[in-house]
């Protein structure tokens, strides 16, 4: 197996440290799959913005895109988010967050593709929880 095609750890101080038992992404070759974030601030480890969905979702993004850009790509190479929600009643402020960010950071104006579930997350105080997969150039 050449060294570009190895499976590789990603990992950076500027997301989150992971659970022992997976790393914050790993990347193939071009592609990059990004492990779920929440709203952790990376310095602290600390949970952060509790019953504010909006704010959650901007911080959980600036993980998810630290993550990426360890990797090596960048925020534009990302091509699929999966946004996990724990109430069908956040979806609209979580939206409006998401929007703004990914409009903002994504300058080619191709928005990745999006999948949004309503399901229970591993934290009380998490309202949102997202992933990425990204292809590089």
């Amino acid at each position: 197996m050449s060294i570009e095609n190895r499976k590789t750890p990603i990992s950076t101080p500027h997301a989150p440290a992971p659970a022992h038992t997976f790393h914050q992404g790993v990347r193939k070759g071009p592609f990059v799959q990004v492990s779920g974030q929440g709203p952790v601030d990376p310095a602290s480890g600390e949970y952060v913005f509790p019953g504010d969905v909006a704010a959650q979702t901007t911080r959980t993004l600036e993980n998810v895109r630290a993550v990426v850009e360890a990797s090596g790509a960048t925020f534009d190479d990302v091509v699929m988010l999966r946004v996990y929600l724990t109430t069908r009643e956040d979806f609209s402020a979580m939206n409006d967050a998401y929007g703004a960010f990914v409009s903002e950071h994504c300058p080619s104006g191709v928005l990745p593709s999006r999948t949004t579930v309503m399901t229970g997350l591993p934290r009380e105080e998490m309202l949102v929880e997202i992933d990425a997969f990204a292809i590089t150039g």
